[in-house]
């Protein structure tokens, strides 16, 4: 597993580069519900989320734009983890 520091704290660098790829390029630049989706899969991609992994998300939810309705989910899977 990789990782990235960003302003000196350790996130997981698959996370942040598939946050960033969601609200590149095509689109409308922000995360939808279903991408949303993807990134919590990912970080639960082994027994269960890492505190690395869970802090990742949680920099994701504060640093990348989300769909409204993307923002509801998230948030919503974010306080089950």
């Amino acid at each position: 597993m990789a990782y990235i520091n960003i302003d000196g704290k350790k996130y997981e660098k698959e996370l942040i580069e598939l946050a960033r790829a969601h609200t590149t390029g095509r689109g409308e630049g922000k995360i939808s519900k279903e991408e949303a989706a993807e990134l919590l899969k990912s970080a639960n991609d082994g027994q269960s989320v890492t505190t690395t992994e869970r802090e990742t998300l949680s920099y994701i939810r504060e640093n990348f734009p989300f769909t409204e309705a993307a923002a509801s989910f998230f948030d919503a899977e974010m306080s089950k983890l």
